[in-house]
């Protein structure tokens, strides 16, 4: 395991900085497809976060406590509780639960609903979710290791569009897959 210690403040240099922001923006753009992250000290599933998280985003970790300070001096970020956070970041699997109290937003204002990022312990070999909509070519089945419950609870966060949640599911090999609120992933339906 990474001493925390070592990275305390240090963060992303701005050209892995710069990589993982094009890597997430990759991932939203062709839902359900892996990209590659860059290789650092940091847990990959900490990355986006890392890149993307200023003194105006509202962060909250689940899992690896030890990391919170680092991310918080790092990105200047303030750590607040889960449903109010921007950016959940999950160093450990997500219960139906916790994903069901992340904020989501509103009709009016859609931008005030959670990324989540999820580590997994693969994109492949869980239950398949059939996802379709924007940047999906006809469709395409999607299966990172998260439990039938966790796409029941995302298909309530998505219910009420453009409110709703965007997910970003991250391997343990530092490969990035998104699913932003606008893909459709019927569970169970997989080709």
């Amino acid at each position: 395991m990474t001493d925390t210690r070592a990275t305390l403040g240090a963060g992303l240099n701005p050209v892995q900085a710069q990589q993982v922001y094009r890597a997430v923006l990759a991932a939203f753009a062709r839902p359900g497809v892996a990209v590659s992250l860059p290789a650092t000290e940091f847990p990959a599933a900490l990355l986006p976060v890392l890149a993307l998280a200023d003194l105006d985003t509202r962060i909250h970790l689940l899992g690896g406590e030890e990391w919170v300070e680092s991310v918080a001096v790092a990105t200047g970020a303030p750590v607040v509780a889960l449903e109010a956070a921007a950016y959940v970041t999950a160093l450990r699997p997500v219960t139906a639960a916790e994903l069901l109290a992340v904020a989501v937003g509103t009709a009016l204002r859609p931008e005030d609903g959670a990324t989540v990022i999820c580590a997994v312990d693969a994109l492949h070999g869980g239950p398949s979710a059939l996802l379709s909509g924007p940047g999906v070519r006809e469709s395409l089945d999607f299966a990172p290791t998260v439990g039938a419950e966790f796409w029941a609870a995302r298909r309530e966060l998505t219910a009420t569009f453009p409110a709703g949640v965007d997910l970003l599911f991250v391997d343990a090999a530092g490969d990035l897959a998104g699913v932003p609120r606008t893909t459709v992933a019927e569970f169970g339906k997989a080709n």
